[in-house]
């Protein structure tokens, strides 16, 4: 595969750690930019205190009825922050799963093409609040 050191390198996420190397594991390429994406619909603006606009707020719609004006916001937060925090893609839908809705989790796939490579690729982020359901990953 070609030289892929644009897309970046980064801690793993969730962090994890080789206790017996004493080193973080880091994630790179294609692994890196899903784990950014990740990380950015997960995080609230404001949780990062040198950097208080990056994120992606969707806890607010979190107990919200899934219909067309939630659909809509919740493409269009999410469009945003993509077009903000993430120069490495280009995306190209954003599809909602609902088939566990009354469960309380909606999976929500992100078709994307990494910029440089035109490669592409699907995140599915789960959306939901673990604490609120009997949700499991």
């Amino acid at each position: 595969m070609a030289n892929q050191s644009f897309l970046g390198r980064g801690w793993s996420f969730p962090p994890l750690f080789n206790s017996a190397k004493g080193e973080v594991i880091m994630s790179e390429h294609i692994t890196d930019v899903q784990s950014s994406l990740e990380i950015l619909f997960s995080t609230i603006p404001g949780e990062r205190v040198m950097f208080p606009k990056y994120g992606c707020n969707l806890d607010p719609m979190l107990f919200e009825s899934l219909d067309t004006r939630a659909k809509t916001l919740l493409k269009d937060t999410m469009e945003t922050a993509i077009l903000l925090y993430e120069p490495r893609i280009r995306l190209h839908s954003i599809d909602f799963h609902s088939d566990n809705e009354l469960e309380g989790t909606i999976l929500i796939e992100v078709s994307y093409s990494i910029k440089s490579t035109n490669t592409r690729h699907n995140l599915v982020f789960p959306f939901y609040k673990a604490e609120a359901t009997n949700a499991k990953l």
